[in-house]
């Protein structure tokens, strides 16, 4: 939407077309040969998450969460939404919440969930200190037989680079953070065969 509307406009649209522009997106860009799309969606369990689950064939979709219980009860509720609409929520075999969907030509399955902010070390210290909680992402995991992919850190560089618009993973390739955000998407790719 950032192309679309001045950066400081508000985007102030109801259902209707909210689903249009989403279709648009979908239907009449010309991506290209994508191996994947991954589309970052809100919290929530909206009419863009059942509208991208009804007209939208998935391989699979993955529920990011902070720890804290308040959060983690938006995402219990994307992964619960998988289940309702019958989007399988666990890559088999398996052994025993900002949601974000990765399209393509297989039966989309909830591919698992993904602790954000989990962890911060003071830069100058080197305490780690759990501000959001420590394991909520984790337990939530165990409790509803969902994968859990790995913990994204909170540091700032993290931020900085995205505003700087060079992820992580390039701006800073051999940092620990870089190399969370590369395991878990190395664990995605295995996950739907790439």
């Amino acid at each position: 939407m950032g192309y679309l509307v001045g950066e400081e406009a508000p985007v102030v649209w109801r259902g209707l077309m909210v689903m249009k522009a989403l279709q648009q997106l979908l239907w009449e860009v010309e991506w290209g040969g994508l191996d994947v799309l991954v589309m970052d969606l809100p919290p929530g369990t909206g009419d863009t998450q059942l509208t991208i689950t009804q007209q939208v064939v998935l391989d699979g979709a993955i529920v990011v969460s902070t720890p804290q219980d308040v959060a983690l009860k938006d995402a219990v509720k994307g992964v619960e939404m998988m289940r309702k609409v019958n989007v399988p929520v666990c890559p088999p075999p398996f052994p025993s919440d900002e949601t974000s969907m990765l399209i393509g030509n297989a039966l989309a399955q909830l591919l698992g969930m993904i602790q954000n902010m989990s962890v911060f070390t003071c830069p100058n210290c080197n305490l780690s200190t759990h501000i959001f909680g420590a394991e909520g992402v984790t337990k939530a995991c165990e409790k509803h037989h969902v994968p859990f992919l790995g913990d994204i850190p909170l540091h700032a560089s993290i931020c900085g680079d995205a505003d700087k618009g060079k992820p992580t993973v390039v701006a800073e390739p051999e940092s620990t953070r870089a190399k969370a955000f590369t395991t878990i998407a190395e664990e995605v790719a295995r996950t739907i065969g790439l």
